[in-house]
């Protein structure tokens, strides 16, 4: 069911070696290009036309009516109403943290740069719609660009041919909860389209954030500059760098966990201990024949993306789980913080057997929107952050600039730019600019 990569004694760099999805965003890329141009120049008509043919929904309007959205929460099950009230609560306090405050450094007596945080002012915010309903992606978008203080969110969800053309009424109470009330029925590429060009019904937005498909990846490549974007997210991954100490029904039920998302998620288990890739491998072949997605599981398991690698010890395997550098990584070993501490590449890091992945996906505090792709090497998962623009704000009296001046003006000569020179001696005279 699932492959095993023995990289034991082995020197080479892991990368070339470790299984990962294959997916083709160039190619994707050109292939909503007509859809990009087609909402760009006809907007709603285009949205609507694009639900019938992507969704096989018939719409009249793109807009979700307030009163859908406050029915949704009106009929929502109390018991997840609760759950969902938790997962914000919790995540409101760890990205509550995360604000960042002005800061004014004095570099010299009347000169100072200020490092002023200003939010983004208008956010287009994507949750997925397909296999699955994702409330909890509303929470993670949602909340941390609340918290960063941007003032006008809008969400989008793929219509659903079962609610009407509506997205799920799931997605739309979790809206509610969260005081959101311009949510959209429009789904993949099309929904980047319509945030970034903006349509008669939408205004455009500055940024787009959010995981979806390949087509909303490759559509954010594509608009990437006339909006901002988060990351362009590719197919989920769980990495589980495990030693004989592990658990190999916890390991198994976690590698299932993500392989339930999709046929191209990836579920990596790396470790030394051979005997507890035997019990693993024993131990999924149970659950995957027990589990409702049997068949989506199944497939995800036996892909080229998901397999066990075996390695010499836990140096080597966290140099591999380093260069794999996954969305999510468990640490199951003896003295597991202390691994976990030394860890450079992943998106989240979850330590020892009850910091399971699927607790951060709902009710850790953590933020489940991450880097995939082996792009948690240089980018990091959505945040307050995420939403905050740092500019430096500069003052400098005629003091300040006169007791810097020769060295601007030095400078300006030595990179053949003179005009930059003379705009600082027009106010302070030339020469050594002490004048």
């Amino acid at each position: 069911m699932i492959s095993r990569i023995d990289l034991r004694g082995s020197q080479d760099d892991p990368r070339d070696a470790l299984p990962r999805a294959e997916i083709d965003v160039a190619d994707a890329t050109e292939r909503v290009r007509p859809i990009v141009e087609d909402v760009r120049h006809r907007g709603t008509e285009a949205l609507i036309e694009l639900a019938a043919r992507f969704d096989g929904v018939r719409i009249t309007d793109i807009r979700v009516p307030k009163d859908a959205i406050e029915t949704a929460l009106t009929d929502l099950d109390p018991a997840v109403r609760a759950a969902l009230e938790e997962s914000i609560r919790r995540a409101r306090k760890v990205h509550s943290a995360q604000r960042r405050t002005d800061h004014t450094t004095q570099v010299v007596p009347g000169g100072t740069v200020t490092e002023k945080w200003i939010p983004v002012e208008r956010v287009g915010l994507y949750v997925p719609g397909g296999r699955a309903v994702y409330p909890s992606s509303v929470i993670m978008n949602v909340v941390p660009a609340q918290e960063a203080g941007v003032s006008s969110l809008a969400v989008t969800s793929p219509p659903q041919k079962d609610f009407g053309g509506l997205p799920h009424p799931t997605i739309l109470a979790a809206c509610a909860l969260l005081g959101v009330d311009e949510v959209y029925a429009v789904g993949g590429a099309q929904a980047v389209a319509m945030f970034a060009h903006g349509t008669e019904d939408c205004r455009r937005v500055d940024m787009v954030t959010g995981p979806g498909n390949i087509w909303v990846a490759a559509a954010k490549r594509l608009l990437k500059g006339v909006i901002g974007i988060d990351a362009e997210a590719g197919p989920t991954e769980i990495a589980i760098l495990a030693d004989h100490t592990a658990d190999p029904d916890y390991v198994a039920a976690d590698l299932i966990s993500q392989a339930e998302h999709d046929v191209v998620a990836a579920s990596v288990l790396v470790t030394p201990d051979e005997a507890l890739a035997d019990a693993v491998t024993e131990r999924l072949a149970e659950r995957v024949a027990a589990t409702r997605h049997s068949e989506r599981v199944r497939e995800a398991l036996s892909g080229p993306q998901s397999g066990i690698v075996l390695v010499e010890d836990l140096e080597q395997g966290l140099a591999v789980v380093d260069a794999y550098a996954a969305e999510h990584l468990e640490i199951m070993t003896v003295d597991a913080a202390a691994w976990a501490d030394r860890v450079r590449n992943a998106g989240a890091i979850f330590v020892g057997d009850h910091s399971p992945v699927s607790l951060g996906d709902y009710a850790a505090g953590s933020n489940h929107v991450l880097p995939t792709g082996g792009c948690a090497c240089h980018t990091g998962g959505l945040s307050v952050q995420t939403f905050l623009r740092g500019v430096h704000v500069v003052a400098y009296d005629r003091d300040a600039l006169a007791d810097v001046a020769h060295h601007v003006i030095t400078l300006s000569e030595a990179e053949d730019l003179p005009a930059h020179g003379e705009a600082v001696a027009a106010r302070v005279g030339r020469g050594t600019g002490r004048n």
